[in-house]
């Protein structure tokens, strides 16, 4: 089996409660950042848009620098 690299990385994460938190994740090979929100058992997963609704999109050398 081919060894891969990990393709998405959590750059920011904010606990909110216990059990739940606020997760930024960006896709290395796109730079797209996508938000995941997790309470207890359940969480949901999107992505990030700018004020015009475009995708957040960080640049290859900057992911998981913030």
């Amino acid at each position: 089996m081919a060894k891969h690299a990990d393709r998405f990385e959590m750059i920011y994460v904010q606990k909110v409660t216990l059990g739940s938190s606020i997760e930024i994740w960006v896709d290395k090979e796109t730079g797209v950042n996508y938000i995941y929100r997790r309470d207890g058992y359940s969480g949901g997963l999107t992505v990030m848009l700018d004020a015009e609704g475009k995708p957040v999109v960080s640049k290859a050398d900057s992911a998981g620098k913030e």
